[in-house]
């Protein structure tokens, strides 16, 4: 159980946290939801550890473990992929070396009836069972699995963390605080740098997850497949709903609409009372019951609406000069990275006031398209042609990532802007949230979702006729996303939005392209007319099956002859039987070790080693398993 208990927080004359009391079981999976700004990477750098509070404490079991995965993290250079992902095993290889001191020690003392002795095998029991635990016998194996689930290729393994964007270097963090599998595992916005086969393949990890979580997120789904309970914070208090997020969305609404019932029903009652005390105290004989009444009404407890954060960021984009009527023009676009082909000479037109959707699997080429297109990428081959008088204006995929920390939210305004804007900077601010003292923060204190206003504030500096929106709702609260996209709605430009939110980009854009196997699919109209072409339900089914056009035939069974059938068949059939008779084995060992007279007998070493090889003999025979029966289902039988 882990207790955050009356803790208060304030930053300068602004109460961040007040008295907040959250109690977090050993199973829960938590949804941490609220406002950008709101305290949510705060309280879980409090539970941490990370920050200290200025009243109250965060308390839980002294032998319990924790990981933080948050969004400021740096790697060590110099190492591998894999290398750093088997650092999370560090303690598990202090465990394994104390594990074979204490079998040493075990099998040369004679003192059998002792308390040392008993209380070195109690320590060699429970280090053995927390190591199986935390995966030492397979630590290499379980690496990889994590890495490759997060998107890593094979041949990534070897190579350098310091090769990696940020994003990737994340994922690296990722992987080694799932393998360490903490009891308390906090997580910040852990799906902003994942594709959404990673996203997939996170939620079935977390679903099965043995100890608590506790998860900051803006993807309302991932909150939906991987949490049960939702805790909101707003304007420094806490609401605990055990329900997960669409569910708690619903939830708050009622409590709210029954407390503002509740309120107006009370008011009432105390507007005709007060109204009865004034009659009766204008006449004498009523004087006295007119106090009783007063009293009575004094002591009545008073039902309160709690406080509602309702800002919102007042974004209206510029007015668009007017542009040719061909906007942008690509014609045979091809790139390539290495021997990765990702565009195959690929056309491209926009007219003016084209809206148009980028969709599909990550890694099919949705960014590389868009910055070749505003000229921050080059292709290998073909060619692009802007048209008369295109101002473009650019929001790529990192951008509040890469705001300047050591500069002050107003400076970092005054370097994006011209000088003819200067002028007008704090306002633009103001209309950002960014009021009074807001100005001079240092971008570094900022939360992720206040960068991404910020960087969205410098957008608006210059005039563009040409918009193109990488990912512009990583960080964005849900209200902010809302306001975002009204605000595209209004923009009167050519708009080229590249997502993988089905809500955001609804009725946003009248072409919709998908990216798939290195080519362009087009489509008319805006993301729910595609996918009812597609005849899909929601956006991760189009991101998963991008290689795979739903109209298409199923890809051709491999050929195999009936001599090769029948190999297969009875490989299948006698790694079944070799899985079952070991599993056996090994449970009646473990049912050996398990007594503590067992490491009494002269033999144990020899048992032990006996249990070791047949838990790699199960290991093989089921990896030979796998491979039989995957050959049989690429077959068809």
């Amino acid at each position: 159980m882990l207790n955050v208990t009356d803790v208060f927080l304030k930053y300068g004359d602004r109460v961040l946290m007040d008295h907040l009391d959250v109690v977090i079981g050993d199973r829960d999976r938590v949804g941490l939801v609220g406002r950008n700004g709101a305290g949510k990477s705060t309280l879980l750098k409090i539970i941490a550890g990370d920050i200290t509070p200025d009243d109250g404490r965060v308390s839980r079991a002294s032998y319990s473990t924790m990981g933080f995965l948050h969004q400021e993290m740096n790697l060590p250079k110099g190492r591998t992929v894999i290398e750093e992902a088997l650092t999370a095993f560090d303690e598990v290889k202090k465990m394994e070396l104390r594990i074979t001191q204490l079998h040493d020690e075990i099998g040369h003392r004679t003192d059998y009836e002792s308390a040392e002795y008993t209380k070195l095998l109690e320590e060699f029991a429970d280090l053995t069972h927390r190591f199986d635990l935390l995966g030492g016998q397979s630590a290499q194996a379980d690496a990889e699995r994590v890495l490759k689930g997060l998107g890593f290729k094979p041949t990534d393994m070897q190579r350098l963390t310091d090769e990696f964007s940020g994003g990737w270097q994340m994922r690296v963090e990722l992987a080694k605080m799932l393998l360490k599998k903490p009891d308390y595992l906090l997580l910040d916005e852990p799906t902003n740098h994942l594709d959404i086969e990673s996203i997939l393949w996170l939620e079935s990890f977390l679903q099965d997850y043995p100890g608590a979580i506790i998860v900051i997120s803006h993807d309302k789904q991932f909150l939906d497949n991987v949490t049960t309970r939702t805790v909101e914070i707003e304007l420094g208090r806490v609401y605990d709903y055990k329900a997960p997020y669409s569910q708690y969305v619903a939830l708050r609404e009622e409590r709210r609409e029954k407390m503002m019932a509740s309120y107006e029903n009370q008011q009432r009652v105390i507007a005709q009372k007060e109204r009865t005390i004034t009659r009766f105290m204008a006449k004498a004989s009523k004087t006295k019951m007119a106090q009783s009444m007063q009293k009575q009404l004094d002591k009545i407890e008073r039902v309160t609406i709690d406080q509602e954060d309702t800002a919102v960021m007042n974004l209206r984009f510029p007015p668009a000069p007017r542009s040719g009527q061909i906007v942008v023009e690509g014609k045979g676009v091809t790139k390539q990275y290495g021997k990765l082909l990702v565009l195959d000479h690929v056309d491209i037109k926009l007219d003016r006031g084209d809206r148009v959707a980028f969709v599909g699997q990550n890694g099919q080429g949705k960014t590389t398209l868009a910055k070749i297109l505003v000229n921050q990428l080059t292709s290998t081959s073909g060619s692009i042609t802007l048209g008369h008088n295109v101002q473009i204006g650019y929001y790529a995929q990192n951008q509040s990532d890469a705001l300047g920390n050591s500069l002050t939210v107003l400076e970092t305004m005054e370097h994006a802007s011209p000088p003819e804007m200067r002028t007008r900077l704090r306002s633009i601010l103001g209309a950002f949230m960014f009021s009074g003292e807001d100005a001079d923060k240092k971008v570094t204190v900022l939360s992720g979702g206040e960068r991404a206003r910020l960087a969205l504030a410098c957008l608006l500096l210059r005039p563009f006729n040409l918009l193109v929106l990488d990912e512009p709702t990583n960080h964005l609260d849900m209200l902010s996303k809302d306001v975002l996209k009204q605000a595209l709605l209004d923009f009167d430009g050519t708009l080229i939005v590249v997502s993988h939110d089905r809500e955001f980009l609804r009725g946003l854009t009248n072409r919709t392209i998908e990216f798939r196997d290195r080519h362009l699919h087009e489509y008319i109209g805006d993301v729910d007319a595609f996918l009812e072409k597609r005849s899909l339900d929601n956006m991760r089914q189009v991101e998963l099956s991008s290689k795979i056009p739903a109209a298409a035939a199923p890809q051709p069974k491999r050929e195999i002859s009936y001599e090769e059938r029948k190999r297969l068949q009875r490989n299948v059939s006698q790694a079944e039987k070799r899985i079952e008779k070991l599993e056996e084995e090994l449970a009646k060992l473990e049912q050996v070790m398990g007594d503590l007279s067992f490491y009494e007998r002269s033999d144990a070493q020899l048992v032990t080693k006996d249990y070791q090889q047949k838990k790699t003999a199960l290991e093989e025979a089921m990896s030979e398993w796998e491979e039989a029966q995957s050959a049989l289902d690429e077959a068809g039988i």
